[in-house]
């Protein structure tokens, strides 16, 4: 009886062995179908960038009735609005309404009339949608006399217009991932394109003008590529295009530091509230919120308009430098006050705005079945070009674990393979002891 219970026991453990390899496989051939691809060229410049479900709101309910929106701590959505019709028109919709008193128009309005005023460098406004005002801001360098002048002028606008002086000095931030030096100073990689012939960096205009040469080294020795199609001042973009014509490998990816990388995905519209990270070769990786956007900034060297404006801090050198949320990239480094030990104000360009104008596209990871590629939430960085940052060559130690119990990758499939063995193994090793041990019993009877 003992024996033929064994017996079961051996076969039963066979064939969930045997039933494990076959499992295993198929995991494992499933994690390698669905294994993200190599990067593609996606999300083209006339493609409609991916917005919120309040921006949308306020595209459909129009300037009039809205004042912009944003979304709150917990991610929701929020949208200004000037009339009861349009508050229950956006809680239909799933959205939270704020009555305001002046609407978008208004706030546009506003900022056209700061536009026409005499420039005075050291300035910048935006568009300030949680507490419905246009924000004026002043550096160090702003004289008394010229912040008076300022004064009056938004004074003559209404006391929607809220004026704040500034200890730092609004500067471009020359000398994003990783940094590319040229004889105009030193700025940071953006984000991989391409015009479907020729693979490019996008940066900042201002890194330098149109024809620089650009090296990753200080010697000039590693070059890069030259500067094309830039504008600076009224916008902040540039490319630069790489010699040998292609981004390479991990042209999906930008560095945090480290040896880290995050996967870029996407392309999209900032929106006030979001939480956003950005990198650059001075300070590496920050994060903070967007503030405001339609900024417009007089720096020293002219005047930029459209800008996303952040509580992230930056530093020279940190110019061109991505700024990215979910792996879905938002904009290029511009300018700003501050540093990253006191803290500040960064103004970004807007991605979506660059293609548009260069008529270019984002390099990102290819989708799998419609869905997108998951980000890589880090990547060792191997030999990686500045515009490439960092590509994916390999799993950080500290994401292995994850890594093998992700169902999207080979590593529980190998798992399963692998303990299957070693109970087919054991199975066999204990089937074999069980039978020499018998074998001595019963000769040892005879031996006497």
């Amino acid at each position: 009886m003992r024996h033929a219970r064994r017996r079961v026991v051996r076969r039963v453990t066979r064939l969930a062995a045997v039933g494990g390899l076959l499992l295993g496989g198929a995991m494992v051939t499933n994690a390698v179908a669905s294994e993200p691809a190599a990067p593609s060229i996606g999300v083209p410049f006339t493609a409609p960038p991916a917005t919120g479900e309040g921006t949308d709101l306020v595209s459909r309910l129009g300037n009039s009735r809205t004042a912009g929106s944003w979304v709150d701590k917990a991610g929701r959505p929020v949208v200004a609005v000037t009339d009861d019709k349009a508050a229950a028109e956006v809680k239909r919709a799933g959205a939270q309404a704020k009555m305001v008193e002046h609407s978008m128009s208004d706030l546009k309005s506003a900022a056209a009339t700061l536009r026409s005023a005499p420039r005075v460098s050291g300035t910048s406004w935006a568009l300030d949608y949680k507490n419905n005002q246009v924000v004026v801001r002043g550096d160090s360098t702003v004289s008394s006399s010229d912040w008076s002048r300022m004064t009056e002028v938004a004074g003559g606008i209404g006391s929607f217009v809220r004026m704040e002086r500034s200890e730092g000095t609004f500067t471009t931030r020359v000398n994003g991932a990783q940094p590319i030096l040229s004889t105009a100073g030193r700025c940071s990689a953006g984000f991989n394109v391409t015009d479907g012939k020729s693979d490019f960096i996008l940066t900042a205009g201002h890194c330098g003008p149109d024809g620089s040469v650009w090296f990753a080294d200080d010697r000039g020795r590693d070059q890069v590529g030259t500067s094309l199609r830039g504008s600076f001042p009224g916008d902040d973009y540039s490319l630069v295009k790489y010699d040998g014509g292609r981004a390479g490998k991990g042209a999906d990816v930008v560095a945090v530091g480290d040896g880290k990388g995050v996967r870029i995905t996407g392309v999209a519209d900032a929106e006030v509230g979001q939480k956003i990270f950005r990198s650059g070769s001075t300070s590496g990786l920050r994060e903070g919120e967007v503030t405001a956007l339609n900024a417009t900034v007089n720096y020293p060297e002219g005047t930029v308009t459209g800008l996303i404006e952040t509580n992230v801090c930056a530093e020279p050198g940190d110019s061109g430098g991505p700024m990215f949320a979910d792996g879905v990239a938002l904009g290029v480094t511009s300018g700003g006050s501050g540093d990253c030990t006191a803290g500040g104000t960064t103004f970004f360009q807007p991605v979506t705005k660059a293609l548009t104008e260069l008529g270019v596209k984002l390099i990102v990871a290819k989708s799998s079945g419609g869905t997108g590629a998951a980000p890589a939430p880090s990547a060792s960085q191997g030999a990686a070009s500045p515009g490439s940052s960092a590509p994916i060559t390999g799993p950080d130690v500290s994401t292995l674990l994850s890594r093998l119990t992700d169902p999207r990758n080979v590593g529980p499939g190998m798992l399963v393979i692998g303990g299957s063995l070693v109970a087919l193994v054991a199975t066999r090793w204990i089937r074999a002891e069980q039978d020499r041990k018998a074998y001595r019993q019963y000769y040892s009877a005879t031996w006497g």
